[in-house]
């Protein structure tokens, strides 16, 4: 990989400066993902394949990412609900819809437009044919497209901010936590090898406690992230529904 290469993926993964040359073990949680994901994207390989990319990662980090991933000259493959990516990044979508797998040759503007997310059944059909009729559609324009972004994303942070630090301070707790294994697995080593008793069983008590401690931490993390995980669905939700919207009421 050639040094520009090398300096644009540092860089779009937040990275610049003195930052790019801490060592990884004095990195966070979150910070740690996104060097991961440049290693990934660094690899000379002419094929990613991603799951979710962008699961516990916040709105600087996904757009990071994005930037990161553009960078990438070979094929990637992504499973992803985030819509973002799927606007700028695909160039043809494998979609499960209503029990079925189809191959649309196309970006996602053009999947949307000539197909898109809305059931085929009829009960459906005959509702959207009766409400413009009924109840005018509500005209958005751009600019209150924006706004009301904008107050779905503000939401969003404020509820998930919270969720995303507890789970970098967990990742922070387990880390230090397994250092600490480490130098406890150490010194019974070498409390075995010196056939020292009591310090053996010292050292025993503290590394059953250490382990049942990361234990914890991730049973803990676990929790946090699955209602991460819940939360950003539903404003995802929430944004293809404004979205969904918007296109319905230009096309009356």
């Amino acid at each position: 990989m050639d040094r520009q290469r090398a300096r644009n993926i540092c860089g779009a993964m937040m990275f610049s400066g003195d930052d790019a040359l801490k060592k990884i073990s004095v990195l966070s949680g979150g910070e740690k993902s996104r060097v991961m994901l440049g290693k990934l994207l660094a690899t000379p390989v002419n094929l990613l394949l991603l799951d979710e990319p962008t699961n516990h990662l916040d709105m600087e980090s996904c757009d990071a990412l994005l930037t990161a991933i553009s960078f990438f000259e070979g094929t990637v493959i992504m499973v992803t609900h985030n819509e973002m990516f799927l606007h700028t990044l695909a160039e043809r979508l494998v979609v499960f819809k209503d029990d079925h797998i189809t191959v649309f040759d196309g970006n996602y503007r053009e999947f949307l437009e000539k197909d898109g997310w809305e059931h085929k059944d009829p009960g459906a059909a005959v509702t959207r044919t009766k409400t413009p009729r009924q109840e005018p559609a509500v005209r958005l324009t751009k600019k209150e497209m924006r706004r009301q972004r904008s107050e779905i994303i503000a939401r969003r942070s404020k509820k998930t901010g919270p969720l995303e630090k507890r789970v970098n301070r967990l990742e922070d707790a387990i880390q230090t936590k397994e250092e600490e294994l480490e130098h406890l697995n150490q010194a019974m080593q070498q409390a075995t090898q010196q056939q020292n008793g009591p310090r053996i069983a010292e050292l025993a008590r503290a590394i059953h406690a250490g382990q049942g401690a990361i234990d914890n931490f991730f049973d803990e993390m676990e929790i946090a992230s699955d209602e991460l995980d819940s939360l950003n669905a539903v404003f995802e939700q929430e944004l293809r529904q404004l979205e969904d919207g918007s296109k319905q009421t230009a096309e009356c």
